[in-house]
């Protein structure tokens, strides 16, 4: 039987650009079954017919009104509305902390406008299709290098407790803390404790370096790390 197409949307507000990435898609094999340049017409298209990933940008400017979309949103909607489906954020921005507040919202994937090819796209959404993650190698400390060797696995996991096991799990999940307390039966106030000693004992600076190193030590797998 033959392979079956990916299926596309895309959220971009550009129009030369987002019709370059319909070529772009269509000219790879992919179908482009959703596109749109506001949040509103987009998210109505996905009820027709839903995508297997979801390219997003960030910022959507409209030309009829000053008001700014917020991709960020639209991530949050996604996640909620059709939890099988996969996010690649595609945007100009490269701040850290952005960056991480995408993956803690629900992306799979994160791509900068400004130093990506096209193969490099077509390759992020055949990636994120899979159920992996996709992270810059600049937002990663040494988590970009191969998995930790097993006794390098044992000693990081033999530095945290049973239920900093778990918040971690979680975490790798991409739940907030509010959800985690929730999930665990604890309060929020310990959830940030736990979540304060895995930074310190596994040497991570973000949540989502926390969440890439608990796929590397088996805790969760990439696919995992899509929803809460």
């Amino acid at each position: 039987m033959p392979e079956e197409r990916i299926r596309v949307g895309i959220l971009e507000d550009q129009r030369v650009f987002r019709e370059s990435l319909i070529a772009l898609f269509e000219s790879s094999g992919m179908e482009v079954v959703a596109q749109g340049a506001d949040a509103e017409g987009f998210l109505a298209q996905l009820q027709q017919r839903a995508p297997d990933v979801a390219v997003v940008d960030l910022r959507l400017e409209r030309s009829d009104t000053e008001v700014v979309g917020n991709g960020l949103e639209v991530l949050e909607k996604l996640r909620e509305l059709y939890p099988n489906m996969r996010s690649l954020v595609l945007s100009g921005f490269r701040d850290m902390p952005l960056v991480e507040r995408c993956f803690q919202v629900g992306a799979a994937g994160y791509l900068s406008k400004l130093n990506v090819s096209c193969e490099e796209v077509v390759a992020a959404v055949e990636q994120v299709a899979r159920g992996e993650w996709l992270v810059p190698p600049e937002f990663m400390v040494p988590a970009a290098a191969p998995s930790p060797a097993r006794d390098e696995r044992a000693s990081l996991l033999g530095r945290i407790t049973e239920r900093e096991r778990e918040v971690l799990t979680l975490v790798a999940a991409g739940t907030d803390n509010l959800q985690i307390s929730a999930r665990l039966g604890i309060t929020e106030r310990t959830v940030k404790a736990h979540v304060s000693n895995l930074y310190r004992k596994l040497g991570v600076q973000s949540r989502v370096e926390m969440a890439m190193l608990a796929c590397q030590l088996g805790l969760a797998r990439p696919a995992d790390a899509q929803h809460a």
